[in-house]
């Protein structure tokens, strides 16, 4: 690798992709590419970034497999960046294994925890754990111990574990600090900003109050009944009832939790679960079906008893109820909720993570932006959409620096 090369990686190695561009923008060969690819990435310019990182992977020829599989790595990391999940993580997955096979450890830990945040995005959490178990982040540079940790943090975030994604993001930020890049510390302070931002709301008839994280944590450790409607679940420690895709029952569960210790008039809870504004027989026999089914479901947990003029929750433990909601109720926070990370995402994108499709998710990104609070970029299939930017934060993207070389 010449002088220039090996200047241009180590200022991409330090965040500097100005740097780096000064160094090899009027280069062609393969190096050369890869490193414009990276940089123009690290300046948001995703589109060019992928396409000069192709390029750089055809002009390496296929018996540099290791440069090869290096810029498999970059592009999947600006297709993960750029919010592009349908990516072939196939591709990634053997691009680790050449990788691991040749000795470039680095690398190949760095697509791992690639695979391991587009398992955090989706909510595979599991298969996120999975992908991270049996590395040892110690022995690698900090700019990939600090995304060990964050992916680490993401992951304890996602099952409402606060202590362990605040001793995650210490150690993130420490890490960040040592590897000296302004992106990723921003990234860093980005997530411990979320850690301490309100996550829920905390309904009942007295009052309300906003929750945190550690808040939400110790609610679910308590002995009382949880209707989450942030999950669209109800829990008592560690026996959850998901009622995502039953959503009538999930209503009246939210309604009947609401009123406790009190009852809640039939009539209320038909407007409530089939918005009706009057009641005949057969809502009532609905109604009557719904709550047998909702009994059910709940089980162990709670009862429903019926009264005079409408059904009662019955906590079997005789625990209280509590109820937790978005901070902010909108008609489609779920998808705001993804958009929250101020990056970019497509629709097809949003239905994958959020489990529904895509005609659905541009309804209401339709509708949002209609309101001001998503905002679209670029045109047809290019199109992305993302909350307004905050000014000051730069796109952290640890893409694998020195990337050329065999």
């Amino acid at each position: 690798m010449d002088s220039i090369i090996t200047a241009a990686a180590r200022a991409l190695a330090g965040g500097d992709p100005l740097g780096a561009l000064n160094r090899v923008a009027l280069r062609d060969d393969a190096p050369a590419l890869a490193l414009r690819g990276i940089a123009m990435a690290q300046l948001g310019d995703f589109t060019r970034a992928r396409t000069l990182v192709r390029q750089a992977a055809r002009a390496f020829g296929p018996r540099a497999s290791i440069a090869r599989a290096r810029c498999q790595v970059a592009e999947a990391e600006i297709a993960l960046v750029s919010r592009d999940l349908g990516w072939p993580a196939a591709a990634l997955d053997a691009a680790q294994h050449v990788l691991a096979s040749h000795g470039d450890l680095v690398n190949a830990a760095h697509a791992r925890y690639l695979i391991a945040r587009h398992h955090v995005l989706t909510g595979q959490l599991d298969d996120a754990e999975r992908a991270l178990a049996g590395i040892d982040p110690s022995p690698l540079p900090p700019a990939l111990a600090a995304a060990h940790a964050l992916v680490s943090a993401g992951i304890a975030m996602r099952r409402v574990q606060a202590q362990a994604a605040e001793a995650a993001l210490r150690r993130a930020d420490a890490a960040a600090r040592q590897a000296g890049i302004p992106a990723l510390m921003a990234e860093v302070a980005q997530a411990v900003e979320t850690l301490r931002a309100p996550v829920a709301r905390l309904v009942s008839r007295e009052a309300e109050r906003m929750l945190r994280l550690a808040d939400v944590e110790a609610l679910f450790a308590s002995p009382a009944l949880v209707v989450d409607a942030c999950r669209m679940t109800v829990r008592h420690r560690d026996a959850v009832v998901a009622l995502a895709r039953r959503p009538i029952l999930f209503v009246l569960a939210r309604a009947l939790a609401q009123a406790w210790p009190h009852d809640v008039p039939r009539d209320t809870l038909i407007a409530t679960a089939f918005r009706m504004r009057h009641a005949d027989d057969t809502h009532r026999a609905r109604l009557r079906v719904e709550i047998g089914r909702l009994r059910q479901a709940l089980g162990r947990l709670a009862g429903i008893r019926a009264t005079p003029h409408g059904f009662m929750l019955v906590p079997h433990a005789g625990q209280d109820v509590a109820v937790i909601v978005h901070p902010v109720e909108l008609a489609h926070a779920p998808v705001l909720a993804c958009l929250a990370d101020g990056q970019s995402w497509s629709s097809s994108a949003l239905a994958l993570a959020l489990g529904t499709s895509q005609r659905t998710v541009q309804r209401a990104l339709d509708a949002l932006a209609a309101g001001g609070q998503v905002q679209p970029v670029g045109q047809g299939r290019a199109r992305r959409w993302m909350t307004p930017p905050v000014g000051g934060f730069a796109t952290a993207l640890l893409l694998p620096a020195p990337l050329p070389g065999a």
